[in-house]
């Protein structure tokens, strides 16, 4: 008789088998993962140029327009 170890006692059972959905799902949600990073990135990059840009340039003076009454 064999002799009773952890290893042939207790079988390591593996994960079920990824199908063809979970795989799609899988795929899809990493592509709509980076292409949200990179938006993210985009939008930071583009919002520290614009402020950067109104940092330096002066303010603009408001010129109040007269009317005149007739």
């Amino acid at each position: 008789m064999a002799k009773l170890t952890k290893k042939n006692v207790f079988k390591a059972y593996d994960a079920k088998p990824e199908n063809k959905m979970d795989k799609t799902t899988r795929v899809a949600r990493r592509m709509v993962d980076e292409d949200a990073e990179e938006r993210q990135a985009k939008i930071t990059r583009l919002r520290s140029a614009r402020l950067e840009r109104e940092a330096d340039t002066p303010p603009e003076t408001k010129t109040t327009l007269v009317r005149k009454t007739r």
